[in-house]
């Protein structure tokens, strides 16, 4: 038959759909992984054992198993225990916490390779461990790892397309959609690779912006 890319103008409502979606479980998933691996990666340097080992398992747990397996657990095994979350909420849990842990590992190292000299003198000047932790340490970390953390939010773009197992009308399963209907499969697929693409384009412009902000910290 042939390829006719002339069909997709007429499913335009499906890829901006399924574009709105996960632009907006990229965005949520990004902001809160970076934020829960700023946590648990302060959590893993705490001098206090009852606060480090918990966290430090939970960060082994989530390394250890694969994604699709934590968004079933999330979706279909809270509602077991009286947690009923929709599949759009449950999506942007799973790969928070997913992409937190491994943010944290980045995080942590970034952290420990701050000069303590700069911890003296914060505390020199009335710092408390807190304050100099969050207004000089965890500033230099996280523009330091600005590009590899950068990366990890690539890959949890890429990722994000697994949600579309739970039902999530994002990119991928709205060009599934769209393929159901008219039996067009390459031409659907080939798009939203399109349209993946470009948004990946637009967060290496992310990236590189954010570098340019964060070089003050350095």
């Amino acid at each position: 038959m042939g390829l006719d890319f002339s069909i997709l103008p007429e499913y335009s409502d499906y890829f901006l759909t399924g574009t709105l979606w996960t632009l907006a479980l990229t965005a949520l998933s990004m902001f809160f992984s970076i934020s829960g691996g700023i946590l648990f990666a302060v959590l893993q340097l705490n001098r206090h054992a009852i606060i480090r080992w918990p966290t430090s398992f939970i960060a082994w747990l989530f390394m250890g198993t694969p994604l699709l397996l934590q968004l079933f657990l999330v979706y279909f095994g809270l509602v077991q225990i009286g947690i009923d979350l929709n599949a759009f909420v449950a999506g942007v849990i799973a790969l928070s916490l997913h992409f937190a842990v491994y943010n944290s590992d980045i995080i942590r190292s970034a952290i420990v390779a701050v000069d303590s000299g700069q911890v003296e003198a914060a505390r020199s000047l009335g710092l408390s461990n807190f304050q100099a932790l969050r207004k000089i340490i965890v500033p230099q970390a996280v523009a330091n790892v600005t590009p590899a953390l950068g990366n990890m939010m690539i890959a949890l773009l890429k990722e994000s397309a697994l949600v579309s197992v739970i039902g999530v009308m994002e990119l991928t399963l709205s060009a599934q959609r769209a393929i159901s209907d008219s039996f067009r499969p390459f031409e659907f697929y080939i798009a939203a690779a399109a349209i993946y693409y470009i948004i990946n384009l637009g967060l290496e412009q992310a990236v590189h912006f954010a570098e340019r902000r964060t070089a003050r910290y350095r």
